[in-house]
């Protein structure tokens, strides 16, 4: 059995997972997330570290391999450090086998990934850096609305008459936004808008690496907002495509996942050529 710890290093939250792998079964222990802000990320990634050990009772040494992923490069003690395509990837296969493209939204960008059965990227696209389809420009959004983020899921769905918002860069977006909420735009028309706007340059980048059917699974801090998933969904619909969005309950975590699976992975070819490695 190979115990191994995942660390995905995002620009806004730090993702860590702690599993267990025995052959093809994977199975995870403990998990824990820690939003960055203006902390010091090797403090929170110790914290994180510190904290699914001592839930699951195993100390450092019981650890065969630390996997980042992300940002994650410089982690001190980290054992290496996978692509964040390939553990996204990965992840979502784990948290969906049916899964064949995964859209992988965070805080700064999102992509497409079209993957295998086995999680194996195929093909992939990314969101320009100004694009207005990314976690931070919905925080940002829901301070000018005055709404946690937490509700705009909720909020987005009950829109009656999605006001078009552009979808060219977060900054005019969000002045198209300031402009809406002094026009007294309910906050749900100005909330589908911005789904609708997220999910037609999404489509596109699956369009763009040939995902026209099967299951894409949403992954990243924007996999569990379902207003945006149901823009995907519909918008899919409304241009035919054979394809059905999907997202899960730890989606966040994928990264992660993917990235203590790969470290499990690394390990025994490693133990087979005789040159383990050490993760403290």
């Amino acid at each position: 059995m190979t115990t191994t710890i995942g660390i995905d290093v995002g620009s806004g939250v730090i993702k860590t997972v702690l599993f267990q792998t025995e052959g093809d079964d994977h199975r995870w222990l403990a998990r824990r997330d820690l939003r960055i802000r203006q902390n010091d990320r090797f403090e929170l990634i110790a914290e994180s570290v510190a904290a699914v050990l001592a839930e699951t009772g195993l100390d450092r040494e019981a650890v065969d391999y630390i996997a980042t992923t992300g940002e994650g490069e410089n982690v001190r003690d980290a054992t290496g450090h996978f692509y964040s395509m390939t553990t996204h990837a990965r992840g979502a296969i784990y948290l969906n086998p049916e899964a064949r493209a995964v859209l992988d939204i965070g805080a700064l960008n999102g992509r497409a990934i079209r993957i295998d059965a086995q999680g194996k990227v195929l093909n992939y696209r990314m969101t320009s850096q100004c694009a207005s389809g990314s976690g931070q420009f919905l925080e940002n959004i829901s301070r000018y609305l005055g709404i946690s983020q937490d509700e705009i899921g909720e909020l987005s769905q009950q829109s009656t008459n999605p006001e078009k918002v552009s979808g060219i860069c977060a900054v005019l977006a969000e002045t198209d936004v300031i402009n809406m909420v002094s026009r007294s735009i309910p906050p749900s028309d100005i909330l589908r808008g911005i789904h609708e706007s997220m999910a037609g340059r999404l489509i596109k980048l699956l369009k763009a690496i040939g995902v026209v059917q099967g299951v894409v699974m949403m992954t990243g801090g924007l996999g569990l907002d379902s207003g945006l998933v149901k823009a995907m969904q519909d918008g899919m619909d409304e241009q035919k495509m054979a394809t059905r969005i999907a997202t899960h309950p730890d989606s966040l975590y994928a990264g992660a996942i993917g990235a203590a699976i790969w470290g499990a992975f690394r390990y025994r070819k490693l133990k087979e050529k005789g040159q383990l490695p050490k993760a403290s």
